[in-house]
């Protein structure tokens, strides 16, 4: 399998789940958290919050830094942003065509003038 779909392939198995997209979330309303801090908002054991960090990490989602003993997490979207050029995005670009074919169809060809 080459690296690239590998790549795709983890970040959506990472979110995928429920509570690692609730990480992604905690991690984008307070970005840089620590375990700690991100085990109070999530209705989880340490252990188990730890192995759903990990697999965000494994996915590039996630980076840590550390600051001292304090280990630091961050979101990290640029692997979300790859999947939506690649995924969302074309079909946005057919689907915005589209619409503003309507709109030309409905409204006429008239640039608004009467």
């Amino acid at each position: 399998m080459p690296k690239e779909t590998e790549g795709v392939d983890q970040v959506f198995k990472a979110m995928a789940d429920p509570s690692r997209r609730k990480v992604l979330d905690l991690l984008y309303a307070n970005n840089g958290q620590t375990l700690s801090s991100l085990c109070e908002d999530l209705d989880m054991q340490r252990q188990s919050a730890t192995q759903h960090i990990e697999i965000l990490i494994k996915a590039n989602l996630v980076s840590v830094v550390w600051k001292g003993r304090e280990k630091l997490h961050f979101i990290n979207p640029v692997p979300i942003h790859e999947v939506y050029e690649r995924w969302v995005r074309k079909f946005e670009q057919n689907r915005l065509g589209f619409l503003h074919d309507l709109k030309v169809q409905l409204e006429g060809e008239n640039d608004g003038k009467k």
